[in-house]
């Protein structure tokens, strides 16, 4: 697959790939929420009046998580957006301006697992506010989540981030010499036009894909015996186990103690999710929880 123009111009604006497929994937993952909603007797148009606050807390998170990391054999990272290159000049209404390079987020960096905590806060703020079940609305955004997420992550193509090292595997892309990671920058060991790299971002698109499928049938499957917080556990546990396997092949993670974080994280996440699935299950069996089932039967 050959590389894409990450942006174009419409008249005087430079719009980007990255931010319209990130909105597709919100969009679409609203209106899967939508119908979860409506399924569980809800109110869908919940869904749309939170999807704005999701959305700022989550780009919020992403790109805090993304300023504060320290890529390994990468320039973008802590050390580039607060000592190297905290200010860029853009231009606005013809006039130059400093602007805080952390900021920039159309210029692409954005971490999945800030992105769900600034998400998930504010999907709970508004849940508070509203008097509604948090774990249930969880429940309710999962599915359409992971599937948001699958879409987004093709973004990560458009902007050639997101691959793994050289493969002869003839799904491999090609990357063009000035987005390569400086372990891949010898044009005479890895050429421009011939050398393939694994396409990182597209194993986890289809692992994400296959999750949001599983989640789908199995609330409806099983969906008498299932509880409120049931659903977003199993999606704490595959993509955790996703994310798991496949941040292996990534050869600009950001180590803590020689580890990957998203590894660290994603194992988290699995614990977390099982964890919270005992837990709710032990409540479920008290009188005061019996009808806390997921459907509200």
């Amino acid at each position: 697959m050959p590389p894409i123009s990450p942006s174009f111009n419409l008249g005087p604006l430079s719009i980007h790939f990255y931010g319209i497929i990130i909105v597709a994937g919100a969009l679409v993952g609203g209106y899967v929420a939508t119908i979860e909603a409506r399924r569980r007797g809800e109110e869908p148009e919940h869904v749309w009046n939170a999807l704005t606050w999701c959305l700022i807390g989550g780009i919020l998170g992403a790109r805090l998580y993304h300023v504060l990391s320290s890529p390994q054999g990468d320039v973008v990272g802590f050390q580039f957006y607060f000592v190297t290159n905290p200010f860029e000049s853009i231009r606005i209404f013809g006039a130059f301006i400093p602007f805080p390079t952390a900021l920039m987020i159309w210029n692409g960096g954005l971490g999945i697992f800030g992105g769900l905590a600034g998400g998930v806060l504010a999907l709970a703020i508004y849940a508070w506010r509203n008097n509604l079940s948090i774990l249930r609305w969880l429940d309710i955004a999962a599915p359409g989540l992971i599937l948001a997420q699958a879409i987004g992550r093709w973004g990560n193509y458009i902007n050639q981030e997101l691959y793994g090292p050289p493969t002869t595997l003839p799904w491999g892309i090609r990357i063009d010499a000035e987005y390569r990671l400086p372990q891949f920058a010898d044009l005479s060991r890895y050429p421009v036009q011939t050398t393939l790299f694994h396409p990182v971002f597209l194993y986890e698109s289809l692992w994400n894909l296959a999750a949001f499928i599983a989640l789908m049938l199995i609330g409806r499957r099983f969906k008498n015996r299932l509880v409120n917080g049931d659903i977003v556990s199993l999606y704490l546990i595959l993509y955790g186990l996703g994310r798991l396997f496949i941040e292996a092949l990534r050869p600009d993670a950001w180590l803590v103690g020689g580890i990957p974080t998203a590894q660290i994280l994603s194992a988290v996440m699995i614990v977390a999710g099982a964890a919270l699935m005992v837990w709710r299950r032990q409540q479920s069996q008290s009188p005061a929880a019996l009808g806390d089932v997921a459907e509200g039967e």
